[in-house]
């Protein structure tokens, strides 16, 4: 019977599991499990990454390629998977390096079935088959295994290799829960196999075969090349391999890194929002199942739980509520209101209870805190109040001391209070867009009362920066990168933005190679290089860049973007680590223990780099950068559809759905972008040299009107479309072209 039918079948085969290598076919839990074994060292491997050497490679979010390698004993084995339509696989492996003779080093398809159902393998026709309700899934190799066994489990052929060796015969079998076909290196030291399932024997069969035969697949293209290359596919290879199945809750979602081991499933708020995040910007449908899970964690008392495991749920206190910073970047990249429509009320919840829960003065600034709810481990401690700002041992907590009559640290947190505003201000998008414009005045008040707060309290003027502040005294000395987060929630004054900048720059403090460090260089924190004590977090740069991006501060956006995509890749290309979080001297991600080699959020580096050309900006909507160097970039997910953009000779081209729908050379910047039934409109930034913005596919009978700020302008054919010539000016100018709805566009 179908186990999860809900799955969508673009993504029904796939690498599921915390086996990278082992194929899913989720809908029927049908598994093809490969395990090595090296007589060498009388050991096999599933090839699970907490225990073996894995490097994973390229991997698009459908599973329709996936590729890694893997090591054992010395051996390196590759192995690629790719599909020819939703119901058939095709992987092959290739044995890259041998450390031991070929003929004592194997490599065995273990097939089974979560249900237990009976595999059968036919030595004649060479097929393995297992029915699983009224649907069959056949296995069909290249060549004939050498030999062929039958167990129970995956652990029972694990052992049987480990108790008996290579050369035992006793338990071959044609039918058991679980069939190995193995193969040795000697003989077959590159090897496929293929995948098919139908409503018949004969069907799934002839699928396999078929599949099989046809060999590999062309080679897919970068998703990025040019500026920033590469910065586009390292995004969706980690959130691809970090997107496994949730067995406990039958659930679908991206993982902040396969490669802990915290229990069944482990979910961390804000983690997940970002994996979100990311999703969004190559798929709308898992965006939405990374928020669903993120936003499972709503309590009863209002609060979006810190974390919640298999283990362990710490509803006694959250983390910063940037939720609605996500979910109104996802409505705006998918153009969906049902993106904020499924959010809206949870998060609206969250934030009257920071405001009710975390102020215990009533000033209207927040202090993290630990409720007397639940019985989450470290609830009642210091530990667990600062586990709300999700920068544990920061040094910036070193002088908060804990009120167990408040359960409240005793300072403002300022990365806190930025969120909360910042929160706000998301939250009165949302509710206009969804018609309630009660709520909408009330979190914009809110909003605009957090940030004069946040102006006039946390504003430390003989340091000319933003700073954590004891409520009832001075400012704690250590700093983060928080201290930039008033240019995020728009609370900084024009004169404190120019100080920020000051700092942004300097090499005492937060400037350098390698950045933003997690406490100033002068700071003897920045020494311990643990954890948020001088390290460097992608998360953190992240929100710097998109504040100094809402400031205008192009060039400093623009830089820390490019020494974000460059400390990434610096791990990336040779090594595929995508770090949670880099030594702040070296640039080195795994220099020590405290890290993850494939964390979700290692992947906004290089988020903000793919950004600088296309982003879905949370005050300017849709943005398109031309900066005049060449650059391929997509596909990704677009209010209009699948957006691709290429910059080639001084031109940059975006298509929509696979069709040329804007061409430009101005060298400026392009945002609140609008595709819609009639009407293509955006704002151009200022522009030093005059140029054209061409819309193909509109015929000169089709345009109603083409205005410039309201002013009718003049339009001409070019190419195979309108083209639109605009002058040299210093201020924004937008754009409104009005077509007949039966046109291209």
């Amino acid at each position: 019977m179908l186990q999860h039918s809900t799955i969508p079948l673009m993504r029904a085969w796939n690498s599921w599991s915390n086996r990278p290598a082992e194929m899913v076919f989720l809908p029927l839990g049908v598994r093809i499990t490969p395990v090595l074994y090296s007589t060498r060292s009388k050991t096999t491997s599933a090839i699970e990454p907490r225990r073996d050497m894995v490097r994973l490679g390229r991997h698009t979010i459908d599973g329709s390629l996936i590729e890694l390698e893997t090591e054992l004993s010395g051996t390196t084995v590759a192995f690629s998977t790719t599909k020819t339509d939703p119901f058939a696989i095709r992987s092959s492996w290739n044995g890259k390096v041998s450390a031991e003779w070929g003929l004592r080093f194997w490599l065995t398809l273990a097939i089974s079935s979560d249900g237990g159902e009976v595999v059968v393998h036919d030595a004649g026709r060479n097929i393995t088959l297992v029915k699983v309700g009224t649907r069959f899934v056949a296995v069909a190799t290249a060549e004939a295994p050498v030999h062929v066994t039958g167990h129970e489990t995956i652990d029972a052929l694990r052992t049987d290799f480990e108790e008996n060796g290579y050369f035992y015969t006793a338990t071959r079998r044609s039918e058991a829960p679980l069939i190995a076909l193995r193969f040795n290196l000697e003989m077959m030291r590159q090897g496929a196999y293929a995948a098919g399932v139908a409503d018949s024997a004969e069907l799934a069969i002839a699928k396999a075969q078929a599949c099989l035969a046809a060999g590999a697949p062309a080679e897919i293209a970068d998703a990025q090349t040019g500026v920033f290359e590469g910065a586009l596919d390292a995004m969706r290879d980690v959130v691809a391999w970090n997107t496994i199945w949730d067995e406990t809750n039958a659930r679908s979602y991206t993982a902040v890194t396969r490669i802990w081991n915290l229990g069944k499933f482990a979910v961390w708020f804000n983690d997940q929002i970002f994996a979100a995040l990311l999703a969004g910007v190559f798929d709308a449908d898992l965006a939405r199942e990374n928020m669903a899970t993120a936003m499972a964690g709503a309590t009863p008392q209002g609060n979006i739980a810190c974390i919640v495991t298999s283990n362990d749920a710490w509803v006694d206190r959250s983390q910063l509520p940037f939720g609605a910073l996500v979910v109104w970047q996802l409505y705006q990249r998918t153009g969906e209101r049902s993106m904020i429509q499924a959010s809206y009320e949870a998060l609206v919840r969250n934030r009257r209870w920071w405001q009710d829960n975390r102020d215990p003065d009533g000033f209207g600034l927040l202090s993290c805190g630990t409720s007397d709810v639940g019985e989450g481990l470290y609830k009642g401690t210091a530990f667990a109040a600062r586990n709300e700002t999700g920068m544990d041992n920061s040094a910036t907590h070193d002088e908060a001391i804990y009120d167990p009559v408040t359960r409240t640290l005793s300072t403002f947190d300022l990365g806190l209070n930025c969120a909360a505003a910042l929160d706000a201000e998301m939250l009165s998008k949302m509710a206009a867009v969804l018609g309630k414009h009660d709520n909408a005045r009330e979190f914009a008040a809110l909003a605009e009362r957090h940030r004069t707060l946040i102006s006039q309290t946390l504003w430390d003027e003989s340091r000319g920066i933003f700073a954590n502040r004891q409520r009832r005294g001075g400012f704690v000395r250590s700093l983060s990168p928080t201290s930039f987060y008033p240019l995020l929630c728009g609370a900084a004054t024009p004169a404190q933005a120019a100080r920020l900048l000051e700092h942004l720059s300097d090499e005492t403090t937060f400037g350098g190679d390698f950045v933003l460090p997690n406490a100033t260089r002068d700071d003897p924190a920045f020494a311990d290089n643990v954890y948020w004590r001088g390290r460097i977090w992608p998360n953190v740069n992240y929100m710097v860049w998109l504040g100094l991006r809402r400031y205008g501060f192009v060039a400093a956006a623009s830089k820390l973007a490019s020494q974000s995509y460059d400390l990434f890749m610096k791990n990336w290309r040779e090594h595929r680590i995508a770090s949670e979080n880099y030594n702040a001297v070296t640039g080195e991600a795994m220099d020590q223990g405290d890290t993850d080699p494939f964390y979700i959020w290692a992947a906004m580096l290089p988020l903000m780099a793919a950004s600088e050309i296309v982003d879905f900006d949370p005050w300017t909507g849709w943005t398109m950068r031309h900066a005049g160097r060449d650059v391929v970039l997509g596909p990704m997910v677009s209010p209009s559809g699948t957006l691709e953009l290429v910059v080639k000779s001084g031109t940059l081209v975006m298509t929509l759905n696979g069709r040329a729908a804007l061409k430009t050379d101005l060298r400026t910047t392009l945002s609140r972008i609008v595709f819609a039934n009639g009407r293509v409109a955006c704002t151009i930034a200022p522009v030093s040299e005059a140029g054209f913005i061409e819309l193909p596919g509109l015929a000169l009978g089709d345009v109603l009107a083409a205005r410039i700020n309201g002013q009718d302008i003049n339009y001409v054919s070019g190419g195979d479309g309108i083209r639109v010539m605009i002058a040299e000016h210093a201020e924004d100018r937008r754009l409104d072209v009005y077509f007949s709805s039966s046109s291209a566009h």
